[in-house]
């Protein structure tokens, strides 16, 4: 194996290496890394306080939780990168602003956009902090959520249970008017490889051109782009 010139850090990646094969006792541990048996169990037990290990029900050295989160990481820079062009196709098809927002514990954070070139001042620009209690983004992002947290997150919320419930039925949201008066938005989830929803796509604009049925008009077009961005994550966990 090339060496970083960082021996402990080489032979961390040699014990993470030799658990990809799958659950490993110290015994095999020290068999397939060649360390000295207290060097193999040291470090695997260092990378099991990071996370970076676990143990299984029969006390096996595996792979842990935290590579499955920073995984998750890697692919939301994946889909940073293919939103803007999906969030451009959508602005142009639509004649609609179009943004990506991704929650953040109380908040949601739109983390991509395509702007109408000129429109309303309602532009959401990107990094900019969102409610999720209002808003067809925040139902969307909520909707799809384990029943405890979906019913915390309607504490003080302009939508009800109902609401949702027809969020997830149809594979879409709308609001209008609910976050800024005389704006209205449709999403719809982008979801991870596992299935969790991990971000929403959004068009908005005023309720004059989006109606106050802007699903009817849009839910299609949102919902093909966020299938779109759920594609690409899919794809990068298969390679």
């Amino acid at each position: 194996m090339d060496t970083s010139g960082v021996g402990v850090l080489d032979k961390a990646a040699i014990v993470l290496g030799a658990l990809e094969a799958g659950p490993s006792t110290l015994a095999q541990l020290v068999a397939a890394t060649h360390l000295a048996r207290p060097t193999a169990h040291r470090l695997a037990v260092a990378l099991e306080h990071h996370r970076l290990v676990t143990r299984d029900l029969q006390g096996r050295f595996v792979l842990g939780p935290r590579l499955a989160e920073l995984a998750a990481a890697a692919g939301e820079d994946r889909l940073l990168a293919a939103a803007g062009p999906v969030l451009t196709a959508l602005r142009d098809h639509t004649g609609e602003s179009a943004q990506l927002f991704r929650r953040q514990g109380d908040a949601r954070i739109c983390v991509a956009a395509a702007e109408r070139p000129m429109g309303l001042r309602d532009s959401i620009p990107v990094g900019v902090q969102l409610s999720m209690q209002a808003g067809s983004a925040a139902q969307t992002l909520l909707a799809w959520e384990e029943p405890d947290r979906l019913h915390r997150g309607l504490h003080g919320a302009s939508f009800t249970a109902t609401i949702l419930s027809g969020v997830r039925r149809r594979g879409w949201a709308q609001s209008v008017a609910e976050r800024e008066p005389g704006v209205a938005s449709v999403s719809a989830p982008v979801r991870g490889p596992s299935g969790r929803v991990v971000a929403a796509v959004s068009i908005s604009g005023p309720i004059e051109r989006m109606t106050r049925q802007p699903g009817r008009m849009h839910a299609a077009a949102v919902m093909s782009a966020a299938n779109r961005l759920s594609e690409v994550l899919k794809r990068s966990d298969e390679h």
